[in-house]
């Protein structure tokens, strides 16, 4: 017997149901960006390729397939929402037209503070974890130098250059891509500058509410941030770093790659080195920044406008984890940055994140912030927040181990 309410037509789906649906889509088991994307061309809508998935996976010869719960979806969701967080779809309007265009952009982003951020114009800065006291000064003197310019600031809300980056970057507006969820704040001691953000700037992740960041997050995350830039800049990194990922990232979608010099005996200068040889813009100040920006800038409101009318589902899709390089980039980019497959045996970076060890003492900072290029010792002083007699002892012990080199005019710098 039919039941009463089976001859009245169902109802189309809410906007809520459309984001749930996306959400169990993309949170099933083997589905990723570029299936997703796929998926989602090929059954027209988010429902229709859940209910589709078993039947392809046991064409796969994948047995008792089964789609992510709607009640897991439906947790996510609300988590998201009771943590004042807000669920963008690819096709929202209010989703960045910028990313949007990618073939890997993430379908799903959760944003927490103020989105209206991601309609503006934005630049990336990125930079080496143990930054130097140079480096952190020019990345303030960068941020300041182009407050009247309406680029919004994104980075990684990594320590060092990331950190200095959001700091200076807050009175003008600054985005924090998140490789957990965006609840999750890593490194734990940028608790503070994270609520900050989520008050005055935003914070981003495409990963789920309350998932720790793992190691394997963070590539995917520095193309989000790359994906959000017109260019990206990078101050200060090692010729194997993450930084560098970040500019590879950036090369590959097309984004200007600029690097600031630094000391050729400095290792965290290195990879800023090898991509101005390799083709990248040097940055000397803010003035070179909107130099190379300029075109993109004057062809903002089409290149905008095009992207906020464009069928999300027409865009071309990629394999996960290929890597399509521009050639002027590709062979430093590729030697440099290199990214960890699954099967390469990587224990020791599988199980540990980049930058879990702690800050370390005050002679560990020392040697962080001095490099081949002196720096005053007041300024030193100011650097590390400590007193001229708490640093005296420091300094010695290092002087007569050979660690660090006194110069005329109070100057200290790292030995060679």
């Amino acid at each position: 017997m039919v039941g009463p309410t089976s001859a009245h037509p169902q109802l189309p789906p809410t906007q809520e149901d459309e984001r749930l649906d996306w959400l169990r889509l993309l949170r099933s088991r083997r589905v990723g960006v570029a299936t997703f994307t796929r998926l989602l061309a090929e059954h027209g809508s988010a429902r229709a390729a859940l209910r589709a998935l078993p039947a392809i996976a046991r064409a796969a010869g994948v047995s008792d397939y089964a789609p992510c719960p709607e009640g897991v979806a439906l947790a996510e969701y609300r988590a998201g929402l009771a943590q004042g967080a807000r669920l963008l779809l690819r096709n929202d309007p209010a989703y960045p037209a910028a990313l949007a265009l990618l073939p890997d952009a993430p379908p799903l982003l959760w944003a927490f503070g103020d989105a209206s951020l991601l309609q503006r114009s934005m630049v990336a800065l990125v930079g080496a974890r143990n930054a130097s006291s140079l480096g952190l000064r020019m990345t303030r003197s960068l941020i300041e130098g182009l407050g009247d310019s309406g680029l919004v600031v994104v980075s990684g809300l990594a320590r060092g250059i990331d950190t200095a980056a959001h700091r200076a970057a807050l009175p003008i507006g600054t985005v924090a891509v998140m490789a957990g969820g965006v609840d999750q704040i890593y490194p734990p001691e940028n608790a503070d500058l994270a609520a900050e953000i989520g008050r005055r700037g935003l914070r981003l992740s495409e990963q789920p509410m309350g998932l720790d960041p793992q190691a394997r997050h963070f590539p995917a995350r520095n193309r989000i941030v790359s994906g959000l830039a017109l260019g990206v800049i990078v101050v200060e990194a090692a010729e194997r770093s993450g930084s560098l990922i970040t500019a590879r990232a950036a090369a590959d979608q097309g984004r200007e790659v600029l690097a600031v010099p630094g000391h050729p005996l400095d290792p965290r200068a290195a990879g800023c080195n090898l991509l101005l040889r390799d083709g990248a813009t040097l940055v000397r100040s803010a003035d070179d920044v909107l130099e190379a920006l300029a075109p993109a800038l004057a062809r903002l409101p089409t290149g905008l406008a095009a992207a906020a009318s464009q069928d999300p589902l027409a865009r071309p899709t990629v394999p996960e984890n290929a890597d399509v390089l521009p050639a002027k980039f590709a062979p430093r980019l590729n030697q440099g940055a290199r990214v960890d497959r699954p099967g390469h045996d990587r224990q020791s970076q599988r199980n540990r994140l980049p930058g879990l060890q702690p800050s370390g003492t005050l002679r560990d900072r020392v040697l962080d912030l001095l490099g081949p290029t002196p720096l005053a010792e007041d300024q030193l002083i100011r650097d590390l927040g400590r007193g001229a007699a708490a640093l005296a002892s420091v300094l010695t012990d290092l002087e007569i181990e050979g660690m660090i080199v006194r110069q005329p005019g109070g100057l200290l710098s790292r030995a060679a």
